[in-house]
C-alpha cells in the first residue's frame, strides 16, 4: 500500500530527543521530512548552522508545507554563559523570530512550536494548569519560551502552539535518568512520603500530539496542553519504574520538612522542588478539539525506557 505524500514538513532540532521519534513517525503518515540540523550526517539533513539568529533558512524552506520548531536552548546544568539569559533569548526568541520570518518571506504558514509547561509555572496548588492559566514563568528557559510564544501568535502563520511537561522515553537525561537509575541500582529513596502529582508525558504521545496538530485545521491558532493519562506522585513513579526496570525500589519515608532542608544544603533545592511538589496539567482541551488521547499508557512508556536504560544508557545498572 503506497502512503499518500502529505506534503514536505521541515522540522528544528531533527535529531534531538523529540525530533529523532517525531521524524520517523512523520514519514510513515506520509510527510517528505527535512531535517533541519547544524551539520548534513544522513539524507533528508539540511545544514542551517547553529539555530538562533544567523541560522540560514531559505534551502529548508523553499516549497515546504509546514514547519514543526522543536529546537531550543533548554535548561543548563552549570550553565557557564556570562549572560545566561541574553544567550536563551538569543536561540530561543531570536531564533525563532528568524525563522518564523523566513516562514513567511517562503510562504509556509503552517507551524507548530514546541513550548513548555514553564510558561504556566513551576508548582500547582489544588487546580492544574490550564490554556487559560496566566503564564508565570520561572526561569530564563520558561520566560524566553514565553516569549516565542507571542512572536508566533503575533505572525501571520496558522500557529499551533504545545505545552508538554517533562518528556521521558529512550534517551531521556538529567534528572529522569537519575531517578531511573536510582531505581535501578537500589539505592535508598526516602520519598515514600510525599504526597504529589506530576504531570508527565511519553516522548512517542509527544509525537503523536504534534502529527495530530500538524494535521487537524482545527488545531490552528490554538495552544494546547499535553500530558499523559496518568499523572502519578513521585513514589507511585518510583514504584511503577521499578516494575518496568524488574527491580524492586528501595524506598522508604522520610519527613519531608527534613528532606527539603538537607536539598538546600546540598543545593538541590530545585531538584528537591521537582520530586516533591505538585505540577498538574488539564489536557481536556486538546481531547475536545483535536479528539486527541494519549495512544501509549504510562506503563508502555516506562516498559521502553526501561528497555533503553539496560541496553544503551550511560549509567548502567550493576545488576
Amino acid at each position: 500500500m503506497v502512503t499518500r505524500v502529505k506534503g514536505v514538513v521541515v522540522v528544528t532540532g531533527a535529531n534531538g530527543f523529540v525530533g529523532s521519534t517525531l521524524c520517523p513517525l512523520l514519514e510513515a503518515q506520509g510527510w517528505i521530512v527535512r531535517r533541519a540540523v547544524r551539520t548534513v550526517q544522513q539524507a533528508g539533513d539540511f545544514a542551517v548552522g547553529e539555530i538562533g539568529p544567523g541560522a540560514e533558512w531559505r534551502p529548508a524552506l523553499e516549497g515546504a508545507n509546514a514547519i514543526v520548531h522543536l529546537a531550543a536552548r533548554t535548561h543548563v546544568l552549570h550553565d557557564t554563559a556570562s549572560d545566561p539569559l541574553a544567550e536563551y533569548r538569543r536561540i530561543n526568541v531570536e531564533g525563532t523570530a528568524r525563522l518564523v520570518q523566513a516562514a513567511e518571506r517562503a510562504g509556509v504558514t503552517r507551524f507548530v512550536l514546541m513550548s513548555s509547561i514553564k510558561v504556566n509555572g513551576e508548582i500547582t496548588h489544588g487546580a492544574p494548569f490550564t490554556e487559560s492559566t496566566a503564564p508565570q514563568p520561572q526561569d530564563a528557559y520558561g520566560l524566553t519560551k514565553c516569549e516565542a510564544e507571542e512572536l508566533v501568535r503575533a505572525s501571520s502563520l496558522d500557529a499551533t502552539i504545545l505545552r508538554p511537561p517533562l518528556v521521558y522515553g529512550p534517551g531521556v537525561k538529567a534528572n529522569f535518568l537519575r531517578l531511573l537509575d536510582g531505581v535501578a541500582r537500589r539505592m535508598p529513596l526516602p520519598l515514600a512520603a510525599i504526597d504529589n502529582r506530576r504531570s508527565l508525558i511519553y516522548v512517542k504521545n509527544l509525537a503523536h500530539a504534534i502529527t495530530t496538530s500538524l494535521e487537524q485545521p482545527t488545531a490552528m491558532g490554538k495552544t494546547f496542553l499535553v500530558r499523559d493519562t496518568e499523572q502519578p506522585s513521585t513514589p507511585e513513579l518510583i514504584r511503577r519504574m521499578g516494575v518496568a526496570l524488574g527491580r524492586a525500589p528501595r524506598l522508604f519515608a522520610c519527613p519531608p520538612w527534613l528532606l527539603a532542608a538537607g536539598a538546600t544544603i546540598a543545593g538541590r533545592a530545585d531538584e528537591w522542588r521537582r520530586l516533591s511538589t505538585s505540577l498538574e496539567i488539564d489536557s481536556s482541551a486538546i481531547q475536545q478539539t483535536l479528539a486527541w488521547t494519549p495512544p501509549y499508557t504510562l506503563d508502555q512508556g516506562l516498559s521502553a525506557t526501561a528497555e533503553w536504560y539496560h541496553s544503551e544508557s550511560p549509567i548502567k545498572s550493576n545488576t
